[in-house]
This record gives structure tokens, C-alpha cells and sequence, in this order.
């Protein structure tokens, strides 16, 4: 392969020069809105459709109002849903999703992979790779039988990662599925057979970093400069912030009123057309500069979801304030019972959100544990894939998913519907609490219990097996009034007894599939 440095910048003059010291915030922001000026009229459109929207029904986009907002009981009975990130980020295939921002950063080894493999920026850009994206094996309805069969109650497809290319037909963009590509609505397409499959359907949104998420483009030769292509790549603003990615409240970067109609108008499309059971905002949302448009489409969402049974909005971090819609705590979990229904969402993969080669893949016991510990707290797991660029899912992690449905067909009665028992759990390993502690997880022993409860039962979901063939249930005592105790999935009774040092189990055979074990246990009725 040719070096880096072997690549010279186009001459001064050429459209892909480097505009970083050239061009001011707004100048940049300003090409960007030159280059969308065909979609104003949408545009306004779609805002009238929002004013229209917030003024009928029970919410004002106001966040005294939104406080009153309370999550449907679909919501808090599922448990367990799928995310799908599939986009133009497949084709190149290499580290992660972000491979559009950072293959533009001359300092990560994106970039390196990128000219070695490819050439120059101004020659192979991001917009080239979606000539890749076909989609030629793609079969909506046999993803939608998979996900059921994996146990899932709903799915929710990536509408639009922060790259800026639509999954589904916007009428604010030529940078879409439906006019490059696949050249199909994706979204709507996957929406028909999701829906099919008696699941519920839901969409994520990841506009609003697109204002920034391509500015490392401005600081070399590359595609992101010509302008003729600034409708792809946004108005690439450098990212301005003194704090880390999660600190809002000290990021500076510039954003205009015009960018942030677009990305209400954006929004609005997605319930406009799809009508989703879930809209997900990704974390940057929650800046400063967003915050009326959030109220207002917040508004706008719940007073159109309320005709049809309730909706959620997941929002991270301080985005909304508490109550107003659905906290999403992604790659970590929280450490106690919630008094209202929450989420985390993961990856399948080790190391990416989006396909990419040579991935490693988690474990369905891993994932099994996991969901017991959400559910114990009352929260769900929205738990993602990757598919490849030609609509095939990887086969590692169908049988993941596979693994997972088989528990769960077995096991459900303890997730599904569930409500928090008294305690979450017992035992020595508690996850760490709060975004992105996945990682500091340890392993999960035979005295690791978490607990729901459903109807007249208490479950005890156990996270390894017992080698001795004994488990102590230590938060089960005698004044809890045990009547029965099954292991499920299992034909051998269980023999037990209460003892002041807890419930004492003898489970006898192991049942087969993730690791992971459920004893049902009938308790007084008048048993908290």
C-alpha cells in the first residue's frame, strides 16, 4: 500500500482544500444551509405539522407539562428489545461505527486504514462507500421472525446515525436508502414486517452531533470541504468543549436556529411517517441549544402517541429532566430499584455498534445476566446488532440471539410483565452503576441472585450454577411462608427448606442452555 505521506494536498483553489482556518463557524453553517435550501419549504412544513401537533391534546411543549408524562404499560412489561445499527458504516467494515468521523482524524488509525486502503480523502471520501451499501440479501420479514424468536417485544432501527445518511425516504435529504443504495425505505420496509411479527417498532435518531461530527474533515484535503457535497456532510462545525463528551453543559460548539429546525423537522418526519412506538435520542441532544425544540417535539410525539396507547421517548444523561420521558443509561446499568421504568442498551459485539470484520461477540449467558439485573430494577435491555452491507446478519450473533429466545422461551414468566421484588438482588457482585461501566462488570457466582416478582411468585433468578449442588437464598426467610419452590426448565423437583439462615435449595439437574437459572418460588399471598 502507498504511504500517508506519499498523498499530495489538491492545490490551493481546488474544492476538497482544507477549510478549517478559513472558513468561521457560521460560514460553514451557512454553505450547509446553501446546499439544503431545496428542502425550506419541507422544512416549514414539518414545523407547522409540530405547532399543529402541540396544541391537541394533553402536553404543551413546555417542561412543567411533559413532567406529567407516564411511560405505557407496554413499555414496562416488554423487557427485552433489539437495536439495529445498519448503514453506510457497514461497507468499510473496520473499528467501529464512528468510522465516518474518524476515518477524516489524521491522528486515529481509521484515517491510516482509510488512504492505505483507499487512497486519498479527496478522491475516496465517506459518500463513496455508499455505492457498497446494496442491501441485496436483505430479507425484512426473516429479520422480524428472528427477533421474535430471540424473545424480543420490540426492535428499533437506527432512522439516522450521526453520518447524516437517512435509512429511510426524508423529504429533507438527497442522502438516503430510498434514492442511493439499497434505493428502498428501510424504515418502512422493516416497520411492515416488525409490526407483522406482533412486535412493537421503534426508531432512533443520532442528528443532532451531525452538525460536528465531520469537522476533523475541514482540517485536511477531503470531501468534506467541496461544497457540492455539504448537504451530506453537514455544516462540520469543529466540535467546541471544554468538558468530556458527556459534559453539555461546557460544550461551545455552534449551532444555528436554522440547524436546529432541521433537526426538529428531521424528527417530526419520523413520526409523521412511521408512527414508532419509540423515538431514542442519541446523548447530544440534551445541549443547551436544543432544549424549546426538544419540548416542542416532545409535545408534538406524546399528544400524537397518546391516540394510539402511549409511546416512549429515551433520552441519556440530563437531556430531559427526570420523568419526562424514558432514561436510557447506554453500556452500564443503575445500582438500585427504579420507581418507574428505565433502559439500557448494548452491543453484541465486543467492540463495535455497526458491523465490522474479524468482530468477537458476547456470550448469551453474559447477556442473560445482564437482563436479569435491569429487570430486577425495573428496567429493559434494548440489545443491538450489526447487520453486514448486503442485509445478512452475522451468524455468531443469530445464534446468540437464538440462545437468548431459547431462555427466555423457558424462563419468561421472570421477565416479562415482571415487577421489582423487594430487593433487586443478593450475593457478591453488584455492577457497577452509570453509563459506560460495562467493562468494570466482574463474574457473576452461584451466590449471585436477582429477584422479580410476578403474579404469586417470587423469582429467583440465579447467575451460575451451584457446582455443590446447594444454593442459600439469604433474603428469603421463614417469615416469607414458602409453599413451593421449581426450577424452571427443569422435571426434577427441588428439594428445600427454610432455615433462619435463608432459603436452602437442592436444585438436582442442571437445565441446559445460558447459564443462568430460575426458581419460581409460591410465597404467602400476603407476602410483600
Amino acid at each position: 500500500m502507498t504511504s500517508l505521506s506519499a498523498w499530495a494536498a489538491p492545490p490551493p483553489g481546488s474544492p476538497d482544500a482544507p477549510t478549517a482556518g478559513a472558513l468561521t463557524p457560521a460560514q460553514m453553517d451557512q454553505a450547509w444551509q446553501r446546499a439544503t435550501a431545496r428542502y425550506v419549504p419541507e422544512r416549514r412544513a414539518l414545523l407547522a405539522r409540530v405547532a399543529q401537533g402541540e396544541a391537541v391534546g394533553p402536553f404543551r411543549p413546555d417542561w412543567i407539562s411533559l413532567a406529567h408524562y407516564r411511560v405505557p404499560a407496554w413499555f414496562g412489561a416488554a423487557k427485552f428489545g433489539i437495536f439495529i445499527h445498519w448503514g453506510v458504516y457497514a461497507v468499510p467494515a473496520f473499528a467501529n461505527e464512528w468510522y465516518p468521523r474518524n476515518m477524516y482524524d489524521d491522528t486515529t488509525r481509521e484515517h491510516a486504514h482509510q488512504v492505505d486502503t483507499y487512497g486519498p480523502l479527496a478522491q475516496h471520501g465517506y459518500k463513496d462507500f455508499i455505492a457498497g451499501f446494496q442491501a441485496q440479501h436483505w430479507d425484512p420479514a426473516a429479520w422480524a421472525k428472528l427477533f421474535r424468536q430471540a424473545g424480543a417485544r420490540y426492535v428499533v432501527e437506527v432512522a439516522e446515525h450521526s453520518d447524516g445518511f437517512a435509512m429511510y425516504d426524508s423529504r429533507l435529504s438527497r442522502w438516503t436508502a430510498a434514492k442511493m443504495g439499497p434505493k428502498r425505505d428501510v424504515v418502512a420496509a422493516l416497520e411492515r414486517a416488525v409490526r407483522a411479527e406482533g412486535l412493537r417498532f421503534g426508531l432512533s435518531s443520532h442528528r443532532a452531533e451531525h452538525s460536528w461530527f465531520f469537522d476533523h474533515g475541514r482540517e485536511l484535503a477531503s470531501d468534506v470541504n467541496d461544497p457540492a457535497y455539504a448537504d451530506l456532510y453537514g455544516p462540520a462545525v469543529p466540535h467546541f468543549m471544554q468538558g468530556g463528551y458527556q459534559d453539555l453543559g461546557r460544550d461551545w460548539t455552534y449551532i444555528s436556529p436554522t440547524y436546529v429546525d432541521d433537526w426538529l423537522a428531521r424528527t417530526t418526519e419520523l413520526e409523521a411517517y412511521y408512527q414508532p412506538d419509540l423515538i431514542y435520542l442519541d446523548w447530544w441532544v440534551g445541549h443547551p441549544a436544543f432544549r424549546d425544540a426538544l419540548a416542542r417535539f416532545a409535545a408534538y410525539y406524546y399528544n400524537r402517541g397518546a391516540r394510539r396507547g402511549g409511546v416512549v421517548l429515551n433520552y441519556k444523561l440530563h437531556a430531559m429532566p427526570g420523568g419526562s420521558g424514558v432514561q436510557d443509561v447506554e453500556r452500564g446499568q443503575l445500582g438500585a430499584i427504579q420507581p418507574v421504568p428505565w433502559q439500557t442498551d448494548t452491543t453484541i459485539s465486543n467492540s463495535s455498534w455497526g458491523y465490522v470484520e474479524h468482530d468477537t461477540y458476547r456470550s448469551a449467558t453474559s447477556i442473560v445476566q445482564l437482563l436479569a439485573d435491569v429487570v430486577s430494577k425495573n428496567g429493559n435491555l434494548l440489545l443491538d446488532i450489526g447487520p453486514k452491507p448486503d442485509g445478512r446478519i452475522v451468524p455468531q450473533e443469530k445464534a446468540v440471539l437464538l440462545d437468548i429466545g431459547q431462555w427466555l422461551a423457558t424462563n419468561g414468566t421472570a421477565i416479562y410483565g415482571s415487577h421489582p421484588w423487594r430487593v433487586s438482588g443478593e450475593g457478591p457482585t453488584a455492577a457497577a452503576a452509570g453509563a459506560f461501566k460495562e467493562k468494570l462488570a466482574t463474574t457473576y457466582t452461584a451466590a449471585d441472585f436477582r429477584f422479580t416478582r410476578n403474579d404469586d411468585k417470587v423469582y429467583a433468578i440465579e447467575l451460575a450454577w451451584p457446582d455443590d449442588g446447594t444454593a442459600v437464598i439469604g433474603s428469603i426467610t421463614p417469615g416469607d411462608h414458602v409453599q413451593d419452590v421449581r426450577l424452571l426448565g427443569s422435571p426434577t423437583p427441588v428439594r428445600w427448606e427454610s432455615t433462619a439462615e435463608g432459603l436452602v435449595l437442592h436444585p438436582g439437574a442442571r437445565p441446559t442452555g445460558p447459564a443462568v437459572f430460575v426458581f419460581a418460588i409460591r410465597t404467602a399471598k400476603d407476602t410483600p
